[in-house]
């Protein structure tokens, strides 16, 4: 089919084929419909981000023909620095210069920093280290690239926005990985304001098997994957007691052996549909020695979504035999008893420990937190939602949606492999000094 179309068309339609991006884009690289004033394309490393750019430069400069005046006449291309900005949206592989066709191509003039096309449109190049180069210019158009990195992001899109005042409706186009950056969610919280996204993969008949091979078998399930990869804008609260930097700085590949394993359960108080979810998080340490050279492992998030008592139950001792934990570890403090019987009622054999809550959720994550600041707590892959509600929880209360259940579970079980047990070890410590 796509042969036959092709073999229809003249020599002039297929030399322009190349260049006409709508029949090529992908969905997310294509301009919203609607009266906005800032488009903001989301996107995982790899996904487009640049093409799309570039192409929608073109879209705006262009006219019906190469002399002919398009919608803008003066640009503003904005990087984090003038090298990038040269290098990444103007001659990259996917920049303005390899997206124009011969006859429309703009030339670059370096000693001025800006690429003036045929129709006499100007588009000049700043580096995001230096906004207060935006003073002074004025544009109808902008295209600003890879903004959730920059230094100083906050300054240097202010200077944009006054400097985008030419015409009747300016217009701006920004690219970028996303990153927890106050401008950006500023960006995106405007009613202005339109978005596209898409993750790594979207793109992937442009990019290279090995490099997917790669990205997933290291990154899939993490919280960095989910920003670099999905194109996730991931939120820290402010205060909270634990943040991407310091997950990501958590990883471990391969746990060494463990002296014990838990899994431990934070069961919804309802059930139906409706429900919270079942939260069920395995986690290993290693207990040799005294408490301050304890480790702890956070092995698999198992949680269940909107799950009825005996699936979830079921899905906890599951895990168990996956992973050959000692035990589980469940609170009850809104099931009491009902938990164990559930559990039990499956099979009576699986050892069994019920916990209750006498502080907050809070207070009770407190000191998880802080063996994760010293180091003692390491992460293994796939873990990415269960950090997402870490980075939501802080010491005064859970800041996302829903209940923080994966946290409650995560908590759970390093209460019981290392804080209660340090607290034991202690005790005989402190009556013989006594």
């Amino acid at each position: 089919m796509a042969e036959a179309f092709l073999d229809e068309l003249s020599e002039g339609a297929l030399l322009a084929l190349p260049f006409l991006f709508e029949f090529w884009a992908l969905e997310h690289q294509l301009p919203p419909e609607g009266d906005w004033r800032t488009w903001v394309i989301l996107g995982g490393r790899g996904a487009g981000k640049t093409r799309a750019g570039a192409e929608w430069v073109r879209a705006q400069v262009e006219g019906a023909t190469p002399t002919a005046p398009g919608a803008a006449r003066r640009l503003a291309l904005v990087g984090e620095t003038l090298d990038q900005t040269r290098e990444v949206m103007i001659f990259g592989e996917s920049g303005i210069l390899a997206c124009s066709p011969p006859d429309r191509r703009p030339k670059w003039e370096a000693t001025r920093r800006r690429l003036v096309w045929p129709n006499g449109a100007v588009a000049q190049v700043f580096s995001a280290h230096e906004p207060e180069s935006l003073r002074g210019p004025q544009f109808d158009a902008a295209w600003v690239d890879e903004l959730a990195k920059w230094k100083r992001a906050g300054e240097a899109w202010d200077m944009l926005q006054f400097a985008l005042r030419l015409g009747e409706a300016p217009r701006q186009v920004v690219t970028t990985t996303p990153r927890n950056v106050g401008v950006l969610k500023s960006i995106l919280g405007n009613a202005s304001t339109v978005t596209t996204h898409a993750a790594t993969e979207a793109n992937r008949a442009y990019l290279a098997a090995s490099f997917l091979q790669e990205v997933r078998a290291r990154y899939a399930g993490t919280r960095l994957g989910r920003q670099e990869l999905d194109g996730v804008l991931l939120d820290d609260a402010e205060g909270a007691l634990w943040t991407g930097q310091m997950l990501e700085g958590s990883r471990v590949e391969d746990p060494p052996p463990l002296d014990r394993i838990v899994v431990a359960v934070d069961p919804p108080v309802t059930s139906g549909k409706r429900s919270d979810a079942c939260g069920i998080v395995v986690v290993g340490a290693v207990t040799q020695g005294p408490p301050q050279d304890w480790r702890g492992y956070v092995l698999e998030d198992a949680t269940v979504a909107a799950a009825s008592p005996s699936a979830w139950a079921q899905a906890a001792i599951d895990a168990r035999e996956r992973w050959g934990a000692d035990r589980l570890v469940a609170e009850v403090n809104q099931g009491g008893e009902m938990v164990q019987e559930i559990v039990h009622g499956i099979d009576p054999m699986v050892p069994y420990r019920a916990v209750r809550a006498s502080r907050g959720k809070a207070a009770r994550a407190e000191p998880v937190a802080a063996l994760y600041e010293q180091g003692r707590v390491k992460h293994a892959a796939d873990l990415g939602a269960l950090e997402d509600q870490m980075c939501q929880m802080t010491a005064q209360g859970f800041l996302g949606k829903g209940s923080p259940d994966r946290v409650d579970a995560l908590v759970w079980a390093i209460h019981d492999l290392m804080i209660a047990p340090a607290a034991q070890y202690r005790r005989p410590q402190i009556r013989a000094l006594q």
